[in-house]
């Protein structure tokens, strides 16, 4: 059996309060300064991982790492336990005979949670487990607090969220999740590096929001005196530098929005933008659709993905197969609205809205927004597989290109994927003088709210340019199945507790 397998046998623990726990390590904090020993150690020299160790084993090497002691399995004038940390984990022996006495007595001082290092050769047990046997340890940090009971874990959610730390201790689902999150984000960079696309970084704040429509954060700067927010979308910068004469430009970003909180919203959140001189919608909508079947394929191995609710049930299985479908807005909004939607009055259609399919539409609403609404709750919702809808109605979005052959809609689209969006692309408005109406009939004539340091920009001459953005938290919720966004953002915001 190893350490691993069985609960530890530290008999101080069980039937503890925490208060008694924490008196208990404190006596053997001061015991270790007593030896000489600083609890929390200082620089310690490795040579390997326990994840490096578990993945090129070999018998009869000799190692030097450090983890956190997760498990102990004391059998007297020898232990078993296991040490690791997100990556990873590894078993370690220790025999009285093996070291000595000084650290015989310091291990005697130890308990789960705490860091150590230590060096010793591998072996291979009799049950097959990749093993370190110890020659040498050393303290590099005594924990105060007990860790989460290894049997249950971490399982209260709010205290998963405000206290990951312990999530990442007592859940390894939890950590691979997030180990996972960080080498998908350097695989996304490495697809577009590898694209010819050069990685920026543009300002946090702002002094006008722009790029998207949202409710921003707003602050102050006391040394310029003025008023400033955080951005809710790096676009516009990034089109500056289409006009300086980047011309394939992505950023990985912070974005920040004072809206609402749910299971697929976080006021704080990570999202790709990418521009692309000389494409448009359909050449970014290609570039997406591969991007998101790499990953899938590289990391999961597969391109059918299983998304379950939070009790662990199978809600439904994506297919991510390519090629995606691509769906005109206006004809999605008839399937669902009827044939006639867009030929009765605006009256008739909010009242349909409200009483046919029991929206709320608030009545500050204007005619288009009532038909995204109904898009949103009818259409959006119950879309799981991959679903590019294009060609959406003009007063959406006032930053890209009109259609040619029908200006009362323009080229984009919105891709669809288990009732979210994912990500939109844009044919990139370029014409400074359309620009300059559609920001003025967006503020409705606040002349204030209008970046007009932008449409200056495009005076210079931006070339035509494929844009997109992907919402990074969704796009981990989508791969791994995630069933709200705090289990794949590491700190997500909370209510702050009474």
């Amino acid at each position: 059996m190893t350490a691993d397998d069985s609960p530890p046998t530290n008999s101080t623990e069980p039937g503890s309060t925490e208060a008694e726990l924490i008196a208990i390590r404190r006596e053997k904090l001061a015991k270790l300064r007593e030896l000489g020993i600083d609890p929390f150690g200082g620089r310690f020299e490795t040579d390997t991982t326990a994840a490096e160790l578990q993945n090129d084993f070999s018998d009869d090497r000799p190692v030097r790492l450090a983890g956190r002691l997760l498990a102990i399995r004391d059998m007297g004038k020898s232990v078993f336990f296991v040490i690791g940390d997100v990556e990873g984990r590894i078993q370690g022996y220790l025999n009285k005979k093996g070291v000595s006495e000084h650290d015989w007595e310091v291990w005697h001082l130890l308990d789960r949670g705490d860091w150590i290092g230590i060096e010793g050769t591998t072996f291979t047990t009799g049950k097959g487990e990749p093993t370190v046997k110890v020659d040498s340890l050393r303290v590099l940090a005594k924990a105060l607090r007990p860790m989460p009971d290894k049997w249950h874990g971490v399982a209260d959610r709010e205290i998963k969220y405000r206290k990951r730390h312990l999530d990442l201790m007592a859940n390894q689902p939890s950590a691979d999740l997030f180990v996972l999150r960080s080498r998908i984000l350097a695989e996304i960079r490495d697809f577009f590096h590898e694209r010819g696309f050069l990685e920026v970084e543009t300002p946090m704040l702002q002094d006008v929001a722009g790029g998207a429509a949202a409710r921003p954060f707003e602050t102050h700067h006391n040394a310029l005196n003025m008023p400033l927010t955080l951005r809710i979308a790096p676009e516009l910068y990034l089109k500056r530098l289409l006009v300086g004469g980047f011309t394939k430009v992505f950023e990985l970003n912070r974005n920040f929005r004072n809206e609402g909180i749910s299971r697929r919203h976080n006021p704080e959140f990570t999202m790709l933008e990418a521009y692309w001189a000389c494409a448009d919608f359909e050449k970014m909508a290609e570039l997406v659709e591969e991007l998101v079947c790499s990953l899938a394929e590289k990391f999961f191995g597969t391109l059918q993905i299983e998304h379950k609710n939070e009790e662990g049930e199978i809600l439904r299985t994506i297919d991510l197969s390519r090629p995606w479908k691509r769906r005109p807005y206006r004809e999605l909004i008839i399937e669902v609205a009827g044939e006639d939607w867009f030929d009765i009055s605006p009256e008739q259609r909010r009242a349909r809205a409200e009483n046919d399919f029991n929206l709320e539409i608030g009545a500050g609403l204007e005619d288009y927004e009532v038909t995204q609404q109904v898009f949103e709750k009818l259409v959006e919702e119950h879309t799981f597989d991959p679903c590019y809808v294009t060609h959406v109605d003009a007063k959406l979005i006032p930053l890209a290109k009109l259609n040619p052959d029908n200006p009362e809609v323009i080229d984009v689209y919105e891709l669809i994927i288990n009732g979210q969006e994912i990500s939109p692309g844009y044919s990139e408005l370029n014409d400074p003088d359309v620009q300059r109406a559609r920001f003025e009939e967006q503020s409705g004539g606040e002349a204030q709210e209008i970046d007009h340091d932008f449409v200056e920009t495009l005076e210079h001459g931006m070339p035509p340019a494929g844009g997109i953005g992907i919402g990074i938290d969704r796009l981990i919720m989508l791969l791994t199945g995630a069933p709200t966004i705090r289990d794949v953002v590491l700190f997500p915001q909370l209510k702050r507790k009474e």
